[in-house]
């Protein structure tokens, strides 16, 4: 696991949150659960700090749910889990009202979305109309039922999975909800003594994952987070990397200012993981393609017949980083 730059003591913005001492513990409990990927568990606590909600696209059995699960587990907060299937209701997701006899009154019955953490496994499989539950809470932390809206608690966090490889029966996700998500991430396979270790790996149940924050902490941290500071010359970075996707000859569509917005946030959140009470360059670099590759969409795919959308937007992405002055 990488080590922090500089202390987290360094920073007056984040000094006045003691729990950002204890990240650390918390990268090392999801480096844990999962194995040989120390840049995977760092997206994952930027998602979190970042306030963002992260689609994790990948073959089964390379960790998904267990890097959920993990994280649920390390934060003392509210965890639901929801298969997602052709026949799931709007109103599996977010609750339903129905009338009480007995009280002779209409009771509402939130549904798993109240939550800290919401697990969609295999989001992709669920109707658009049962997708489209998700969007409100996902961008204003509440839900509306029968003309009455509902706040969810706070920290909020979906963490949505779908299968590359395998599309029968399934409803791919519109580009208006993959806006929603800060990242969209890949696993992908162990290395040989990363597996080893996994191979001789107690169960998931068995894990010592211990909660290391409570969800107030979680909260105070993302509210500092906010007020990392980002300089003007780099705020311009990020808009000229935007620009670039919104003018690219390949591309039909390029990042929206949501897009924009989800950039600042994840850099300002990668610096506070760091210790930084200020944002580099190379946070920017690093977070562009995660946070800006579900975000486009390919024109035609000019000599990469060969890879995924995905995998293209993640090329031109990358390559359009370096076409763009660095201040």
């Amino acid at each position: 696991m990488a080590e922090r730059n500089t202390p987290l003591a360094s920073s007056d913005v984040l000094e006045q949150v003691p729990a950002f001492h204890r990240l650390g513990e918390l990268e090392q409990q999801l480096a844990e659960a999962l194995r040989g990927k120390p840049h995977m568990v760092r997206l994952v606590l930027v998602n979190l700090l970042a306030r963002g909600h992260m689609l994790i696209e990948d073959v089964p059995g390379v960790g998904k749910t267990t890097i959920a699960h993990a994280l649920a587990r390390a934060v003392a907060g509210r965890f639901s889990r929801l298969q997602f299937t052709s026949d799931m209701l709007p109103s599996d997701i977010i609750g339903v009202t129905i009338y009480n006899s007995r009280t002779e009154q209409f009771e509402f019955k939130p549904g798993a979305v109240f939550s800290n953490f919401l697990l969609a496994d295999e989001i992709n499989r669920a109707t658009p109309k049962t997708q489209g539950a998700l969007l409100e809470a996902m961008n204003e932390g509440q839900v509306t039922v029968d003309g009455r809206s509902y706040p969810l608690e706070q920290p909020f966090l979906v963490i949505a999975t779908q299968n590359p490889i395998e599309h029968h029966g399934t409803y791919p996700l519109p580009e208006s909800q993959l806006d929603r998500f800060l990242m969209r991430l890949r696993i992908g396979y162990p290395d040989r003594a990363s597996e080893r270790e996994i191979v001789r790996q107690v169960p998931r149940e068995d894990l010592d994952i211990r909660p290391v924050f409570t969800a107030h902490e979680v909260v105070e941290m993302q509210r500092a987070v906010a007020k990392v500071k980002v300089d003007a010359a780099l705020v311009d970075y990020m808009l000229a990397i935007v620009d670039r996707t919104r003018a690219h000859e390949n591309l039909a569509l390029g990042v929206s200012p949501r897009g924009a917005q989800a950039l600042y946030r994840a850099a300002q959140a990668m610096a506070a993981i760091d210790g930084r009470p200020f944002v580099l360059p190379d946070d920017i670099k690093q977070l562009a393609v995660p946070v800006f590759a579900h975000r486009i969409v390919m024109a035609s795919r000019f000599g990469l017949e060969s890879r995924s959308n995905l995998e293209a937007a993640e090329l031109i992405v990358a390559d359009i980083l370096t076409e763009i002055e660095v201040p």
